[in-house]
């Protein structure tokens, strides 16, 4: 009998393969039909060699591109000495350090191997810090995939503020009962709701910039504010923005310190790795010989604060620190907003690029967005096509953002605007 997969393109075969051995056919990430055989700079490949200039990067961590020779020798030189240990290591501590230097909220560091991790473990701080049960998020933010943080990220069935809808079956009743869930940029709404419940709430967690909405001026000071006053922990969720938005995150660029944050992505290099970090009082809930046993949280992770992990995160925030990086990262964003708006002012339709210079994507509605519900009202299957279109033309991009990286050239900047001009072209032709 003839195999006939052998005539079949490269992609089909691993896609049928995956299938065979993957939930869904995928890892759960992504587009499923598409498989990525390698980087470089800012192009990616797939299995049948189409080219596609990569504004996903890895979800985030790759801002300095694929395969950064700096990075690349720094794994190689300590995968010859060893890839992980479980005890301490000296390049870990070097990014401890390093990540304490460059964060205002950092006193003490705890080691990760993922964002999600890193929130889960920030909401369980809060907790044994203040002995409180209740968490307070933002309709639309996303902190992993705990049963905590999957409250109200994506929901279709909106409820009353403080209300909120497990994005998730398996989630049990009484988890969904310890989240309160409020409208990002509404201090109205949190200075009455903390008045009224304030003392039962131990932690407030937000993504400095939710998503791609940024915060409206004194927003974030608000929080702040009512959260100093009522003896609750503020947890920034800086997994996307630490590293990004500025060398010291969210809370260097809006200039609001919280009590805990978490950081992920950029910190691996492009390998697993997080960290919860912040005030020294509280992070003391990782240390039993400080706190006693009734006040210790436990955390163990097998290749938290691995060395193949640290030297690449170690030598990617050295890099970030070169002069230029961040001026280099957004003028590359802002090109790219520029060829949006050139574009799409052309078709007639009504659109917003919502986000920063860093991080941002088109929303297809013609009202400012402000909070999740404003995303949820815009013209979604637009964005869908338009994101189709492409993709068809060479870029590689998630549904909803848009990531620089400082690997963009001349040229792959050229592909970018070519491949949004005919994308809006067709979607003006439809």
């Amino acid at each position: 009998m003839l195999d006939n997969s052998v005539a079949q393109p490269a992609q089909k075969q691993w896609v049928d393969r995956a299938k065979g051995v993957l939930p869904g056919g995928g890892f759960g990430n992504f587009d499923p039909s598409i498989v990525i055989r390698e980087g470089h700079g800012a192009r990616v490949w797939d299995e049948d060699g189409k080219e596609y200039v990569d504004y996903l990067i890895g979800s985030g961590p790759m801002i300095l591109g694929h395969d950064n020779e700096e990075v690349v020798e720094a794994i190689r030189e300590q995968a010859g000495k060893g890839l992980t240990f479980f005890a301490s290591n000296r390049h870990g501590i070097e990014l401890a350090e390093a990540i304490c230097q460059a964060l205002q909220c950092a006193e003490k560091l705890r080691f990760v191997s993922s964002g999600g991790e890193a929130d889960m473990f920030a909401m369980r701080l809060a907790r044994a810090h203040t002995g409180r049960d209740l968490i307070l998020k933002f309709e639309g933010g996303y902190h992993g995939m705990s049963s905590d943080a999957l409250i109200s990220v994506f929901p279709d069935r909106l409820e009353n503020y403080p209300n909120g809808v497990p994005d998730s079956a398996g989630i049990p009743e009484q988890v969904r009962e310890s989240i309160y869930v409020a409208p990002f940029n509404d201090p109205d709404f949190i200075r009455q709701f903390l008045d009224e419940h304030g003392e039962r709430i131990a932690g407030v967690i937000v993504e400095p910039l939710q998503r791609l909405i940024p915060p409206e001026p004194g927003f974030l000071e608000v929080l702040r504010e009512e959260t100093s006053k009522h003896g609750i922990v503020l947890i920034f969720d800086e997994v996307v923005t630490g590293f990004r938005l500025a060398y010291g995150g969210g809370q260097e660029k809006y200039g609001v310190v919280p009590d805990l944050c978490t950081v992920g992505k950029i910190v691996g290099g492009g390998l697993p790795l997080a960290a919860v970090v912040g005030q020294a009082d509280i992070m003391a809930h990782f240390d039993k010989s400080v706190v006693g046993k009734d006040r210790f949280t436990l955390q163990i992770g097998t290749l938290s604060g691995n060395p193949l992990a640290a030297v690449a995160g170690l030598k990617t925030l050295e890099i970030l620190r070169r002069p230029d990086s961040y001026d280099r990262l957004r003028r590359n964003g802002e090109a790219i907003m520029g060829f949006l708006r050139d574009a799409l002012d052309q078709t007639g339709v009504d659109y917003q690029i919502v986000g920063d210079p860093v991080l941002f994507d088109v929303v297809f509605t013609k009202r400012s967005v402000k909070f999740y519900r404003d995303v949820l009202k815009a013209d979604n299957s637009l964005a869908g096509r338009f994101n189709a279109r492409l993709r068809q033309h060479g870029i590689f991009k998630s549904p909803g953002k848009i990531y620089p990286s400082l690997a963009l050239s001349s040229s792959d900047l050229a592909w970018t605007q070519n491949a949004i001009m005919a994308a809006a072209k067709q979607l003006s032709a439809e």
